[in-house]
């Protein structure tokens, strides 16, 4: 039996002021045609408007269903954002809860530049074909990853682009942004994460979460905490009644 290979589905640059002018429109206080100005202005042909919004539905215009629920509470949570740079936690929670592949790649590079803080993009490349398949389509869908996550604040491209050196990550303060990431987060990796972990997980990189965790999580309507049956904790999603 031929294994089947994993879905891509992120594969094109995203700016971040467009997850804004998205997360506008889903909150009321914008149109779809200020949007649609935009992505004009930008210099996107039909067809490269046509595939960005496919993106942008998934983010915020119209997320699957699964995720209405997670989706409204972050764009109610970032609504007020002054500027495009305020709305990166909402755009990578969104993406690492709506794109398994953004998260894969995010949790490559945030792993690979955890200790001197730069890494290769080869290596990048090396790590995802282990789960994609070493194919061209990859490489192209890991550059846009990349470059989008640089479009949002989370790495620099260096080298002509052979490099990526991680920038300085931006501190999360508020208690529901914080929880919300953290659903982000196990809404990827689709298991349970030690309670010991979760301020360093690397498909988080390019936050700092600045609130104590444990309380975070005792306050959250959507986690809570398991215990193993040792000193163990873990954070996870609750589960419906």
């Amino acid at each position: 039996m031929i294994a089947k290979v994993p879905q891509i589905g992120f594969d094109r640059f995203i700016q971040l002021d467009w997850v804004a002018a998205a997360l506008r429109v889903r909150a009321g206080t914008a149109s779809l045609e200020d949007l649609n100005e935009q992505l004009a202005v930008a210099g996107l042909g039909k067809e490269a408007q046509i595939k960005t919004r496919t993106k942008l539905n998934a983010l915020a215009l119209a997320p699957r269903d699964d995720l209405v629920d997670f989706i409204d509470r972050g764009v109610s949570l970032f609504a007020d954002a002054k500027t495009p740079a305020d709305v990166a936690p909402f755009a990578w929670g969104a993406a690492l809860a709506s794109y398994p592949y953004f998260g894969r790649v995010a949790e490559i590079t945030g792993r690979l530049t955890s200790i001197q803080g730069d890494c290769s993009v080869v290596e990048i490349h090396r790590r995802i074909s282990e789960f994609y398949g070493d194919r061209e389509v990859t490489k192209r869908a890991t550059q846009a990853v990349l470059q989008t996550q640089a479009n949002w604040g989370a790495i620099e491209r260096v080298e002509k682009g052979k490099r990526l050196v991680r920038l300085a990550s931006r501190v999360v303060t508020d208690e529901k942004a914080v929880a919300w990431l953290i659903e982000a987060a196990l809404r990827y990796l689709g298991k349970a994460m030690a309670l010991t972990t979760v301020q360093s997980t690397a498909v988080l990189y390019p936050f700092t979460l600045n609130q104590p965790i444990a309380y975070v999580i005792s306050r959250s309507e959507t986690l809570e905490l398991r215990s193993d049956g040792s000193s163990q904790q873990y954070v996870a999603l609750q589960v419906a009644a």
